[in-house]
């Protein structure tokens, strides 16, 4: 019984990689389909979010069943409720990455203008917090999971910047406005998506350690 339940764990832990490397691979075709201009490419990413809502809702299933035959204890319980949230989070990140895919289609039906953002090194960033947030679980590192978190800080400020920077534009050439928004849109989306690593970082932290990291800045408050 715990031959097969160990099984069916590891098996979990391969789809949840799974989950990984399409949120991964959905923000590097966004943000090239962004970048290229391309309108084909984005309709790809919009597309191969179906296949991440059905991997969710396959692992979210899994993960009610092994708690309910196996009424697992300790680790084993803190490591399937882990996946549980992690797995959300890696379907949020899809849809962020739709997000940027719909509005980059969006854009192309404007007046082509350079806007004032590096939203490849934004994406890289955040694609690789992603990559290391999955290795942590994989791997059951909380020091990588601690550094994913330190890292937030570097896409944090990359988003104000492009905000001043976008906000600076439509001061000085107002007649690209629509451009300019959907353009802080994007990079508030590629922000978000760091977050959500962040929040998959906080997760293997609890698993590995059994301590709740996710809202420690709350302390600070008392």
């Amino acid at each position: 019984m715990q031959r097969h339940f160990d099984e069916e764990l590891q098996q979990l832990k391969n789809d949840i990689l799974r989950m990984g490397a399409l949120a991964q691979e959905a923000i590097v075709r966004a943000a090239d389909a962004l970048k290229n201009r391309d309108e084909a490419a984005a309709r790809k990413v919009v597309d191969a979010d179906v296949e991440m809502d059905r991997l969710e809702l396959a692992i979210d299933d899994k993960c009610l069943e092994l708690i309910a035959l196996h009424q697992p204890m300790a680790v084993d319980l803190r490591t399937i409720t882990a996946v549980l949230h992690i797995n959300n989070d890696l379907e949020r990140i899809g849809d962020q990455a739709a997000n940027i895919a719909k509005r980059t289609k969006n854009i192309l039906k404007m007046e082509d203008v350079m806007l004032p953002v590096d939203f490849e090194a934004m994406g890289e960033h955040a694609t690789r917090m992603i990559r290391l947030a999955v290795q942590s679980l994989i791997e059951g590192d909380a020091f990588l999971a601690e550094s994913v978190r330190a890292m937030d800080d570097e896409i944090d400020r990359m988003n104000r910047v492009a905000h001043e920077e976008l906000l600076q534009m439509i001061q000085k050439r107002p007649q690209f406005t629509d451009q300019a928004m959907i353009g802080i849109l994007i990079a508030r989306n590629l922000e978000s998506i760091a977050d959500h690593a962040t929040s998959i970082a906080a997760d293997v932290i609890f698993w590995v350690r059994g301590a709740d990291v996710r809202h420690e800045y709350l302390a600070t408050l008392d």
